[in-house]
């Protein structure tokens, strides 16, 4: 049976105050309970580590060599509890964040000065994948996921949300002409998805429906893809909001059938496993994020 550290801390007690009963006493213990496990201790080790005389107590030898380790070994421990507690003040260590290529690009990434200013000890892990990840085996402490989540063994955090909308570039529409129509599109060059198939479904009221099933011309599959498609006039997309702010800002993409439009919005959730309470680098970062998306994607 491998002894504890409570055994451990009763000896080094009772060796520094010189006495079972002021080791209780330090230890807010009884002096029964010290003594039973001082004697638990050397039944272990099937050692004599104090040798009791009517007057004091005496280290052996045995008890002597033990005393050094046992030191140590308690010093390690209440080392690495200040460092816990420290990390908890100050957070610290490395931190795995997996999100798309696209919101990575856009969002997170001009962020991510004004966190490690504000973080400096907190070392940064970005990844970018364009599909759903497992995040034990990927070794992932946080992921950022768009659209609805299906994974119940995951705990998620609402960040934002994104509307879609229907973009071209204007020297497209100068070629090809504005769409009047929902029904009008079958007559453009539709850059879609590879998958999912359902981002093949366009936010558009039409006589049948609220969604409007595409037939691409073109697929890609990663958002970014499509923005350089449609920024070259290579056709109509429909894209997320916070890929193309700046584009619509500049002139650069301009929204088609914006009448027609269907408020829909994707949630963008932050997800992490939480099986003990989350470290303060997790949470420092979600914190983050909350406060500086909340508002700022419409």
């Amino acid at each position: 049976m491998k002894i504890s550290l409570e055994e451990m801390l009763a000896f080094v007690s009772v060796v520094d105050t010189g006495s079972i009963s002021a080791a209780a006493e330090q230890l807010q213990q009884t002096a029964s309970g010290v003594s039973r496990a001082l004697g638990r201790l050397e039944g272990k080790l099937a050692v004599t580590l104090l040798r009791r005389t009517t007057r004091r107590l005496e280290l052996t030898e045995e008890g002597q060599v033990f005393l050094t380790q046992a030191r140590r070994i308690l010093a390690s421990v209440e080392e690495a509890e200040e460092q816990m507690a420290l990390r908890r003040q100050v957070p610290a260590g490395r931190l795995r964040v997996n999100t798309a290529s696209p919101f990575m690009l856009h969002v997170i990434v001009p962020l991510i000065g004004d966190f490690r200013a504000q973080y400096p000890q907190i070392e940064l892990e970005l990844n970018s994948d364009d599909r759903f990840i497992d995040l034990l085996e990927r070794r992932t402490d946080l992921a950022i996921r768009i659209g609805t989540l299906a994974d119940s063994s995951l705990h998620a955090r609402p960040l934002c949300a994104s509307r879609r909308r229907v973009l071209a570039s204007p020297a497209y529409l100068e070629r090809h002409g504005i769409p009047v129509s929902v029904e009008a599109l079958e007559g453009h060059s539709l850059i879609g998805f590879t998958e999912p198939e359902s981002l093949n479904e366009w936010p558009l009221r039409h006589d049948q429906s609220d969604h409007w099933k595409i037939t691409p011309t073109l697929r890609a599959s990663s958002g970014d893809t499509h923005r350089a498609l449609a920024l070259a006039g290579q056709g109509l997309v429909c894209l997320s909001d916070f890929m193309t702010e700046a584009d619509r800002t500049r002139g650069d993409l301009v929204e088609v059938l914006a009448e027609q439009r269907v408020e829909v919005r994707q949630p963008i959730n932050a997800v992490y496993y939480r099986n003990s309470p989350l470290a303060s680098r997790i949470t420092c970062f979600l914190d983050f994020l909350s406060e500086r998306l909340r508002g700022k994607i419409k």
